[in-house]
């Protein structure tokens, strides 16, 4: 069995769950500044080794892997700290929020031999695992296009101080979602278009940046996606929408997968309906507060995670596609910034990271 420290106990606490449930995980020892944080999920899971220091958990030579569900501006620091001190990662998305600090991560991995993956956690749904097999086994048929979006009511995100403040981006807390989705499909996208605007319950809130955007992406291959989000305004009941979905459409078949509703459509050439759904694994996958964590999530991540340290393959979204998809994602900003198409290249370029982004077609094999 592997041990795990978690660093972060907001969104830490879905992996807490998920840990203490696996028979893959033994949780060593969580950590938060916020020592009211900690002593309250320490009574919550009866699990007392904690500490408002990160150097604490670091230093703490059992731990193999540090999870870390820390704010955005933080992950760089964070998961570079874990690997000087021979840690394995485990990072939430987004991966990072500033690309000047991606070439020292992927040396420092090299250096180490340490392994990060990003808890990108839509992938590890039903729906999406479901959706992701008939592609591969061509239920559809070719791949034409991909749509994915996330539009949910989160206004009460915004009670988080933290996210106020301007480094807070919608398009990376919220979008990076649906964005790696597409990528998990398209891998290659060489260009994107796109628009944004601060809603007027964003205003009244104090949010500093975009929360409701809609963009178009080309694959160097020529094919599209199209991706949007909305996050602070009302939505459909589940009955009739879904807050995250994503759908292909193939040469043979489309398929959709709504993401917490656990529900999954299919329907192919010869006019076969498939509609499934997950509502026996509902306690599973949401464990507290009705759909406010989904701790069913981080233990499928962290399950594939173990299985990829003690036999050897890589798991994916690894590093260098993490970073490919935050290189979109900055790509996507500088096009709502300037209202022009921005070459995801040249993002790269920019940063000094085509050498290691020559190879996208290899996330095919996650």
């Amino acid at each position: 069995m592997l041990t795990l420290g978690i660093l972060g106990l907001g969104e830490g606490r879905s992996s807490m769950s998920a840990a203490l449930e696996s028979n893959r995980w033994v949780l060593k020892m969580i950590c938060d500044k916020n020592l009211a944080l900690c002593q309250q999920r320490a009574d919550e899971f009866r699990m007392y080794d904690y500490t408002t220091d990160y150097q604490e958990m670091l230093d703490d030579q059992s731990i193999d892997v540090i999870a870390i569900y820390t704010p955005d501006h933080l992950h760089g620091l964070h998961m570079k700290m874990a690997l000087e001190h021979n840690k394995h990662v485990v990072c939430t998305k987004p991966l990072l929020d500033d690309l000047s600090l991606a070439k020292e991560l992927i040396q420092l991995q090299k250096k180490t031999g340490k392994k990060i993956f990003v808890g990108q956690s839509s992938r590890f749904f039903e729906p999406m695992k479901r959706q992701r097999t008939d592609f591969e086994e061509g239920v559809i048929g070719e791949l034409i296009t991909v749509e994915a979006y996330y539009h949910a009511d989160h206004r009460w995100f915004l009670g988080k101080g933290w996210s106020l403040e301007d480094k807070f981006k919608w398009l990376y807390g919220g979008l990076s979602h649906p964005v790696d989705l597409v990528r998990w499909y398209l891998p290659d996208i060489e260009e994107v278009m796109g628009y944004g605007m601060l809603s007027s319950n964003g205003v009244k809130a104090g949010l500093k940046n975009e929360d409701t955007m809609h963009f178009i992406c080309k694959a160097a291959d020529g094919r599209l996606a199209r991706i949007s989000g909305a996050y602070t305004g009302p939505v459909q009941p589940v009955i009739r929408d879904s807050a995250m979905s994503c759908i292909l459409r193939g040469t043979e078949g489309c398929s959709q997968a709504d993401y917490m509703d656990l529900r999954y459509a299919v329907t192919t050439n010869t006019g076969e309906e498939k509609l499934i759904t997950w509502e026996h694994k509902l306690n599973n996958y949401f464990r507290f507060e009705g759909k406010s964590h989904h701790a069913g999530e981080y233990q499928n991540y962290l399950e594939y995670f173990a299985d990829s340290i003690e036999q050897g393959f890589t798991a994916y979204p690894d590093l260098l596609e993490g970073i490919g998809t935050i290189a979109l994602l900055e790509a996507m900003d500088r096009s709502m910034q300037t209202g022009m198409p921005v070459k995801v290249k040249d993002i790269l370029e920019e940063f000094g990271l085509n050498d290691y982004q020559s190879e996208p077609a290899a996330v095919l094999s996650a």
